[in-house]
């Protein structure tokens, strides 16, 4: 049941994090606040499509 996802940066758009979640109790796309290397300051990484 377990997928991985990738969590992207909202303002570079580079692709930072890699993680696992639940896809049956959680369908709907995750949203974290994560620090990014690229912006050197914690930003809003969303999953990526």
């Amino acid at each position: 049941m377990r997928e991985g996802i990738t969590l992207r940066c909202e303002i570079c758009k580079e692709e930072n994090y890699i993680d696992k979640k639940n896809k049956k109790l959680h369908p709907e796309r995750v949203e974290f606040n994560k620090y990014c290397s690229r912006c050197n300051a914690k930003t809003m990484h969303k999953e990526k499509k």
